[in-house]
């Protein structure tokens, strides 16, 4: 099994990280997370022109294929610059149409999702979580309950969470859009592809945490020497890279069982999910850690991919679901959240 990025792939994610480098996400994601979507929505558009979302729909709908490589490359780089918004929500929204088995609902929706138009948003009732991401800003909000799909006719009112840019909701009504036995089935396929997104994406935000931590290492001092010089510095950071470094060839291995459509997809992308999640949120503590108090501070850029590294954590498979999947050898999802936050009830 091969696991390097061909020359493609790898130019995907330099034209990527690029675009974003420049695009300012630090003040999108606090915009987007006061409520103003306008700059993430132009974000959005841009990085439809690079094919983000093209790559999770069909040829004939529009998009480029399914490719799940280039998937998870795609998501790394959101991942890296903390890109808000219902992101993975639209590209399991695009799984989920294709896996209908009715052709009225995707042609109606995936070519708009392919051009960037269409801004996505999915809840999984059954297991799942009864919340959707940012429904108040997606354009469509789907909605699966058992044999079910329907689209919401309201977002409902927000729900507090761990981080502030990820707007959480219970999506209210809605008209029936597809019923039957194929609906569990592809809700299951759309559920491994966002928890493969999500894995994807936490391994880019957990580099970027610990890049900059490590540069951070070297320019503080303590006892007139920098922190990084330290030895036990040293074995946090080095904790940190190993947990990241293990978690890239699992996603890569997940992306090709599910470009495969293998039977060990649910476990392998399980076991990307627990590992790439935990490495991000290693590499979170680590950087609160070495920050000190200023990692605790609102006004730090770093604060916002912390943030988001807790959230992550528990969306679309808790660790403990991961590991009992990856274990027991089911291929369907298990419960994927409890979204909120005992101690200040937010959710994910």
């Amino acid at each position: 099994m091969r696991f390097l990025l061909d020359d493609e792939q790898r130019e995907f994610a330099r034209t990527l990280d690029g675009m974003l480098t420049t695009a300012d996400t630090p003040a999108v994601v606090r915009a987007w997370a006061s409520g103003d979507t306008t700059p993430g929505r132009a974000l959005w558009a841009r990085l439809a022109e690079a094919g983000v979302f093209a790559i999770a729909v069909p040829e004939e709908h529009d998009g480029l294929g399914v490719l799940p490589v280039e998937l998870a490359v795609a998501f790394t780089e959101l991942g890296r610059h903390a890109v808000p918004g219902p992101l993975v929500e639209t590209v399991a929204a695009a799984a989920l149409l294709d896996r209908l088995g009715d052709e009225a609902p995707a042609a109606a929706w995936l070519p708009g999702i392919a051009s960037g138009k269409t801004a996505a948003s999915l809840c999984l009732l059954s297991p799942g979580s009864p919340y959707a991401l940012d429904a108040d800003a997606a354009d469509v909000v789907f909605v699966v309950d058992g044999d079910t799909v329907r689209l919401a006719e309201s977002a409902g009112p927000l729900q507090p969470s761990a981080d502030p840019a990820r707007r959480l909701s219970r999506p209210l009504g809605g008209t029936v859009l597809a019923k039957g036995p194929e609906v569990a089935a592809a809700a299951a396929h759309a559920a491994n592809v966002a928890a493969l997104a999500t894995a994807a994406q936490a391994l880019g935000l957990g580099r970027t945490l610990l890049s900059r931590t490590v540069e951070y290492a070297k320019q503080r001092t303590q006892f007139g020497v920098a922190i990084g010089s330290f030895q036990a510095v040293k074995h946090r950071l080095a904790d940190a890279l190993i947990a990241l470094e293990f978690a890239q060839p699992l996603i890569h291995a997940a992306a090709l069982a599910l470009a495969a459509d293998a039977p060990s997809t649910g476990r392998e992308i399980a076991a990307a999910k627990v590992s790439a999640c935990e490495a991000a949120y290693t590499a979170a503590r680590t950087a609160l850690q070495l920050h000190g108090a200023l990692g605790y501070t609102e006004e730090l850029d770093l604060s916002l991919w912390i943030r988001k590294a807790r959230a992550l954590r528990s969306v679309w498979g808790t660790p403990a679901a991961c590991r009992a999947r990856v274990l027991d050898g089911e291929s369907r999802p298990r419960p994927y959240e409890p979204r909120r936050v005992a101690q200040k009830g937010a959710g994910g």
